[in-house]
């Protein structure tokens, strides 16, 4: 019988993940990787960790800045940080960048790819190429293909965002950055 199987008496085990974390890491855990907004009750749930904890860890997690409070509906709500999660990725993207030319280099394939589709398919979004669907007398493969790229090219204006920035800043964000002291 595994730890997560039910025992002889018809008692469960908890799932892995409770017992070997606990709850104020589970709900850090869920709170970083929200994609909506959220009630401190769902985070909990999604924690399995009762509401009053999980409610003060969410309002630390709100002070540090790395998710948001939304108080104008119904129920208070928590979502994600974008500015923080992007902070975080552009320094990420510097850490694993040799140098600010590799940085470059990927935005300049970012670009080139998006510079390509426009061309191929005559159009200046994705949502224009979803246009095209409606448009033309396609395969389903072809379908497919042209909402598989408008969901990548979406991802990838994301990204160019992220990277323009990482190389914008590349002498602040990247880990070998000199920092000088400031004298009185």
């Amino acid at each position: 019988m595994t730890r997560d199987d039910s025992s002889s008496d018809g008692d469960q085990n908890p799932p892995l993940v409770t017992q070997l974390t606990t709850g104020e890491d589970r709900v850090r855990m869920v709170a970083r990787q929200l994609t909506e907004p959220r009630t401190a009750n769902w985070i909990a749930s999604e924690a399995d960790w009762s509401y009053e904890p999980t409610k003060r860890v969410l309002e630390r997690l709100v002070d540090n800045g790395v998710i948001r409070r939304d108080d104008d509906g119904q129920h208070t709500t928590y979502r994600p940080d974008y500015r923080h999660q992007a902070m975080r990725e552009a320094m990420a993207l510097c850490d694993d960048a040799g140098s600010v030319e590799e940085l470059t280099d990927r935005l300049g394939e970012i670009k080139t790819r998006i510079q390509e589709w426009k061309s191929m398919y005559d159009v200046s979004s994705p949502n224009e190429l979803r246009a095209t669907i409606a448009d033309a007398d396609l395969s389903s493969d072809e379908e497919a293909e042209r909402r598989d790229i408008a969901r990548t090219w979406e991802h990838l204006e994301g990204r160019l965002k992220i990277v323009r920035f990482a190389v914008r800043e590349w002498d602040f964000l990247s880990s070998s950055a000199a920092f000088v002291e400031a004298s009185d």
